[in-house]
C-alpha cells in the first residue's frame, strides 16, 4: 500500500543555494530514483569534461550553454532557452555558459559524487 506521507514538498525560493564556485551555485531534489537541480551558472563558467553513469536530461530555462559532447568534444551544441539535451548514461561533456543561465538537470539514478560534493563541478 502506498504511503502518502513519504511525498515531499520542496519550493525552490525557500531552498538555500549551494554555492559550488565562484560562478556556480545550485539547488538539489532528491528522490530514490531519480534527482532533479537548478544549476545557476554565470557568463563563461565552465563545467569541465565529465562522464557518469546517471541519464541526463538538462533543460535551459533561462540563457544558454555550449556543449562539447564525445570523448573529444567532436559535438558542439548550443542549447538555449526552452531547449533539452538528453545526454545518455557515460557520454563524455563538458558545458560553458554563454550567458547567465538557469539550468535544470534532471538525472536517473541519482547522482552520488552530487550528494558527496565530489563531482566536477567541484574545482
Amino acid at each position: 500500500m502506498n504511503d502518502a506521507s513519504k511525498a515531499v514538498w520542496y519550493c525552490w525560493d525557500k531552498m538555500p543555494k549551494e554555492r559550488v564556485s565562484d560562478t556556480l551555485e545550485r539547488r538539489l531534489v532528491t528522490g530514490e530514483r531519480m534527482m532533479l537541480a537548478h544549476v545557476y551558472l554565470k557568463k563563461g563558467a565552465v563545467v569541465p569534461k565529465h562522464s557518469h553513469d546517471n541519464e541526463q536530461l538538462t533543460y535551459i530555462l533561462e540563457g544558454a550553454l555550449k556543449f562539447w559532447l564525445g570523448d573529444n568534444g567532436e559535438r558542439e551544441l548550443v542549447v538555449g532557452a526552452g531547449e533539452v539535451l538528453y545526454i545518455p548514461s557515460n557520454l563524455p561533456h563538458k558545458a560553458e555558459a554563454l550567458h547567465d543561465t538557469l539550468d535544470v538537470d534532471v538525472f536517473s539514478p541519482p547522482r552520488a559524487d552530487r550528494l558527496d560534493k565530489t563531482d566536477a563541478y567541484h574545482l
